[in-house]
């Protein structure tokens, strides 16, 4: 009987580590939760601003960037599926590309990789995106742009909290 309750005991034990143990794509997403808030920084000279939202009760994160010029207001949305982070970038080239994000091993950047593209590719499309925090108030975005005939032209924004 008492062997019983000891297996009984250790399965119990296990299923709970399960439950608990948070996934690398939870704590991925997590970081990134840290940056909602308000940014500013520049690019290519310009001001630039960036919003991260928390939205959809704690399920996703809404990133929106706005430059000096122009129309050119593109839209991230970042969010947990199964075992990945995605993110789906809602470009002003006219597509959506989607991208698997990974945290490294200090737990300071979330770098995301292309996984697939929806729309045409036709002028290009987003490829590769990096976040670095460096503490509560600065982080920099990296974002690389696949050109025709693959081509990468990068985006270096080194934001500060202004929120």
């Amino acid at each position: 009987m008492k062997s019983i309750r000891y297996v009984l005991f250790v399965v119990l034990m296990s299923l709970s580590a399960v439950a608990f143990a948070q996934s690398d794509a939870q704590k991925s997403f997590d970081k990134l939760k840290t940056l909602a808030g308000s940014w500013a920084g520049t690019y290519e000279g310009k001001p630039m601003q960036a919003s991260l939202r928390v939205t959809s009760t704690g399920n996703a994160i809404l990133h929106e960037m706005k430059g000096s010029e122009g129309p050119d207001n593109p839209i991230t949305m970042f969010y947990v599926d199964g075992d990945r982070l995605l993110l789906t970038h809602y470009c002003d080239a006219g597509n959506r590309p989607r991208m698997v994000g990974k945290i490294t091993p200090d737990g300071k950047t979330v770098e995301f990789d292309f996984l697939d593209v929806a729309g045409s590719t036709q002028a290009g499309h987003m490829h590769h995106a990096v976040f670095t925090m460096i503490d509560a108030h600065h982080h920099i975005e990296d974002w690389t742009y696949m050109l025709p005939g693959d081509k990468a032209e990068q985006a270096h924004l080194d934001l500060q909290r202004t929120k």
